[in-house]
């Protein structure tokens, strides 16, 4: 068993502490992801909650340990804080995060202390671990990936080779003049934590301790993050090619980033290992039309090609305004009233499946009943329901495409003749022509409404219109429409990114032109056919010796001609 699923004393609680890794989720290790499952508490700064809340079991209690609940997205303590203000006497501050961890812990709960990095790394991890080991509170630590280690991986600065030269890591904030002076004597590589505007500080430190000035130097901000940016210099030039990049000076010159110091972040070398900032739509913000519920595995595939998924509902789904049509068809289901129940989205499984929550009844009632799905999403909806579709299509993803699978009506082998059909009240009549024309009686119920959602922010609106989002996919024409209708028109530098032919009719007359249209009907082979389009974009500018820039970072001019792969 593993350490993080062992009973802790009740009277005591349980601490883990646990590193949440550069800032890429997906970097946390399977232990933390366990430790998390399993906590009653959680605390964390709100950057590090952002990485590691995913994965805690709902209704976990977050901590965060900013002092000042005034500040935006931080949220309020739901334990006591104790700050300069406290009266209470001898108390060490360190962030005040030890205070809540020991008061969650005393109550008996699983408290996860979650920090950046790693805890062996973090300023005050060692002094909370000390405080839980004096009153008595079982821990243990939980390793994450160091923003040292991990951040050169993503910026393509391999830190060793063959020749096996030292590596030193340096913290730029409490490095002594002796520290300066060692591993300016020395020729291995070193990896400096620091923040943007101390970088050239840093440099001429390490100048001054004797590295040549031609020295290689690579600066890394936001590293393993879609917001991960990389600068290649010498030490005697980077001041320069931060203030010539505009990067220097900035409001955000504060941010921590990690230079990598010596031969192995030559500019040549990060040229071919630059894997992570190489990805087709790195950092694309794209806009995704969709619900959260809809668009989470296409938002998934979008991250795995470097982009930055925006999620928007166009759509609103409410229950049929007469519920007593589905009331019946789910009690015909249960009674042996149809051979088939065909489900032509998502909605239409959650729809039968609320009205089963509402009845008492489980995934058991589809005994004897084959189902059918129109899709692959619907499909996995209905599997996590605990129902195995025995009819998806083989081909298109589509109505079409189901009914070139579907089985024509036999007497002999189909002892009932009838279909139940829930779907929205907006769905075209494909599904149900076809379906008689091969000889089955359907009933077609209203299993819910689409209307049109509210407005998204107006921040988001703004960026719709105004050229903020990099490409926005279009999976319908009532997503064209909707969009359309509460947000505004995208800007025209915005990639168009179609899901068909009839969807890029519809962004057409909206006075939209098409970019990109997926090959097949499918909102994955969309996103595949953008990721194609970023490549070949990618891929012109390198060749044209252009610097490769995002579509929002481009002045309004002429559109590209649609691509249709």
């Amino acid at each position: 068993m593993s350490p993080t699923t062992l009973p802790a004393p009740p009277e005591h609680g349980h601490v883990t502490f646990l590193g949440a890794g550069p800032g890429d989720p997906g970097l946390l290790t399977l232990r933390a992801v366990e430790a998390l499952a399993n906590a009653d508490v959680l605390v964390a700064e709100h950057e590090v909650l952002d990485v590691v809340r995913t994965h805690a079991r709902q209704g976990v209690a977050e901590v965060h340990t900013d002092a000042d609940p005034s500040v935006p997205g931080t949220g309020t303590p739901q334990l006591t804080v104790v700050d300069g203000a406290s009266t209470t006497a001898g108390v060490p501050l360190m962030r005040d995060a030890a205070h809540l961890v020991m008061e969650a812990a005393r109550g008996g709960r699983r408290v996860v202390r979650a920090v950046s990095g790693d805890p062996g790394l973090d300023t005050y991890a060692a002094e909370e671990m000390l405080a839980c080991a004096s009153a008595g509170v079982p821990f243990e630590v939980v390793p994450g990936i160091a923003a040292a280690v991990g951040v050169p991986a993503y910026a393509g600065v391999p830190l060793r080779d063959a020749e096996g030269a030292d590596v030193r890591f340096v913290d730029a904030r409490t490095a002594s003049d002796r520290c300066w002076t060692e591993v300016g004597a020395s020729d291995g590589t070193v990896v400096v934590s620091t923040t943007l505007d101390s970088v050239a500080a840093a440099a001429g430190e390490l100048v001054s301790a004797g590295r040549k000035p031609d020295t290689p130097m690579t600066v890394t901000v936001g590293g393993t993050t879609t917001r991960q940016r990389t600068w290649t210099a010498t030490l005697g030039t980077i001041a320069q090619t931060l203030k010539q990049g505009k990067v220097l000076p900035s409001p955000e010159g504060g941010r921590p980033v990690i230079a990598v110091v010596g031969e192995r972040s030559a500019a040549a070398q990060r040229d071919r290992l630059a894997w992570f900032e190489s990805k087709p739509l790195f950092g694309w913000k794209v806009l995704v039309p969709r619900t959260k519920e809809q668009a989470a595995s296409l938002s998934d595939q979008l991250r795995s090609y470097g982009a930055v998924p925006h999620e928007v509902p166009t759509i609103a789904v409410e229950p049929p305004r007469t519920p007593q049509q589905m009331e019946r068809a789910v009690k015909g289901l249960v009674t042996g009233r149809y051979e088939w129940i065909a489900f032509t989205s998502v909605n239409a499984v959650k729809a039968v499946r609320e009205k089963f929550e509402e009845y008492g009844l489980d995934a058991r009632a589809f005994a004897g009943i084959k189902v059918a799905a129109v899709g692959e999403q619907t499909a996995k909806a209905l599997i996590a329901f605990g129902v195995k579709p025995d009819l998806v299509p083989s081909g298109e993803q589509s109505a079409a495409g189901l009914l070139e699978d579907w089985p024509p009506y036999d007497p002999v082998f189909d002892p009932i003749d009838r279909v139940f059909l829930p779907r929205a009240d907006i769905a075209t009549e494909t599904l149900v022509a076809g379906l008689i024309e091969l000889g089955w009686e359907v009933d077609d119920v209203t299993a819910y409404r689409t209307v049109r959602a509210s407005p998204p922010p107006a921040e988001t609106r703004e960026a719709i219109k105004g050229g903020g989002f990099d490409a926005v996919l279009f999976t319908s024409s009532s997503t064209v429409r909707n969009l359309v209708g509460i947000a505004g028109k995208p800007h025209n530098v915005t990639v168009i990114a179609c899901i068909g032919p009839a969807t890029a009719k519809t962004a057409e007359e909206h006075g939209l032109r098409v970019d990109v249209m997926a090959p097949e009907p499918s909102v994955h082979k969309l996103a595949e056919a953008l990721a194609d389009f970023g490549m070949r974009r990618r891929l012109a500018a390198l060749d044209a010796g252009d610097p490769v820039t995002r579509p929002s970072e481009r002045r309004p001019g002429a559109r590209r001609r649609r691509s249709t792969t």
